[in-house]
């Protein structure tokens, strides 16, 4: 796994603002279990990419990881928005039930 993360790393380096190759880095971070990167990768990858809800998920777990379970809940609130934004209701409908467990 670390070779695919240094090949995502190498491929920001030719471009720092390609959405797709954080979403990829963040993704082999949380295979990993490295959740402090999954945070900041996806908040880097949030800043330029207009995510349909997915990413705040992922987002949300990896929080939830490191024990900050307020920013977890704000990212779901932020996700449900953008997945209702962009029509996808099964999405939404999903992260709710996350939301949820935090009571």
């Amino acid at each position: 796994m670390e070779q695919r993360i240094e090949i995502f790393k190498k491929m920001l380096e030719e471009d720092p603002s390609n959405s797709m190759v954080l979403f990829g880095l963040a993704n082999e971070y949380q295979k990993c279990g490295d959740w402090h990167e999954v945070v900041a990768t996806l908040r880097r990858y949030l800043e330029i990419h207009d995510d349909e809800g997915a990413a705040y998920g992922m987002l949300a777990r990896a929080l939830e990881n490191i024990g900050d379970s307020l920013g977890a809940c704000n990212a779901l609130r932020e996700g449900i928005a953008a997945a209702t934004r962009h029509g996808h209701p099964s999405m939404a409908v999903e992260l709710k039930a996350e939301l949820e467990k935090f009571g």
